[in-house]
């Protein structure tokens, strides 16, 4: 049985680029060890918009150019990028079928005992992802890890992590 650690979105725009946030700086330290003592399998995503993103559904809703393909902002923090071990899975939105569609795929090939995410944001792309590993996989764990996330605000962090756990997701490290 195997164990995978999904690293989400760890990228410069969300940690200290145009959507950081002090939340997402601060947990760049435990995600990185957390990366580091982790013994299994680690996929990393990486929230992927063309230059038109402002015309989407998405940039009208969010009007903040980030995560341009290329750019600074789009790239995996320096400091996580030398884990990053294959090329990430780039999610033009919030939840990524391809990564439920790849998790399938190891699960059929060596049972996965649990899933694990961690990053940002909490209340964006690691409920969205997170719920489509437990919708792909529903008999497999699905852990996320608090002290690992980040979300747009502290209240809508705490918001996903409760979402989360009525859907049988467990939280570990909650403040």
């Amino acid at each position: 049985m195997q164990k995978i650690l999904v690293v989400v979105d760890m990228q410069n725009d969300f940690i200290d680029g145009a959507l950081g946030t002090k939340e997402a700086v601060a947990i760049v330290p435990n995600v990185k060890a957390k990366i580091e003592s982790f013994d299994g399998k680690v996929i990393f995503t990486r929230d992927t918009h063309p230059e038109s993103y402002l015309d989407s559904q998405e940039g009208r809703n969010l009007p903040v150019s980030h995560c341009i393909k290329g750019s600074d902002g789009w790239q995996i923090s320096p400091e996580l990028i030398g884990f990053c071990k294959s090329e990430p899975i780039d999610k033009p939105t919030f939840g990524s079928v391809e990564l439920g569609e790849l998790l399938k795929k190891e699960n059929d090939a060596d049972e996965i005992e649990s899933i694990t995410f961690i990053g940002l944001c909490t209340d964006i792309c690691v409920i969205s992802n997170a719920m489509i590993a437990k919708a792909f996989l529903p008999e497999v764990k699905i852990i996320v890890d608090a002290a690992c996330c980040a979300g747009v605000s502290p209240e809508t962090h705490k918001n996903a992590l409760s979402a989360m756990k009525i859907c049988q997701i467990t939280v570990e490290n909650e403040e």
